[in-house]
């Protein structure tokens, strides 16, 4: 079972950018009331798709340099990278199930 993974702006490069896996970063705030809501399905994705996904999450105040090189405008925000590429992107709350249906499965075959 894999749990999501803490990043910071030192080592997004090589967390996201420097893997064969494709990477669910999560952008999130401390102060931020639907990323608290958005959190257990994070967790769970993690868990659920551990064979195939590495998920990660950042949060933004601490991390300015990741969070513009991602155009993060606002949080919870979602992007999804393979092989460097941004596949899918989301902000704002998100259903666990919306999640796995519009940006997971269509990328993740």
């Amino acid at each position: 079972m894999s749990s999501v993974l803490e990043i910071t702006d030192p080592n997004f490069e090589e967390e996201i950018f420097h893997t064969k896996q494709p990477v669910l970063v999560y952008f999130w705030a401390s102060w931020c009331g639907p990323c608290q809501l958005v959190s257990p399905s994070i967790n769970a994705i993690a868990q659920t798709y551990s064979d195939r996904l590495k998920v990660v999450k950042l949060e933004v105040d601490p991390n300015p340099k990741a969070t513009a090189e991602c155009q993060v405008k606002g949080v919870p925000a979602l992007r999804l990278y393979k092989d460097k590429k941004l596949l899918a992107s989301h902000e704002g709350a998100i259903t666990k199930q919306k999640l796995i249906g519009d940006i997971l499965d269509p990328h993740l075959s």
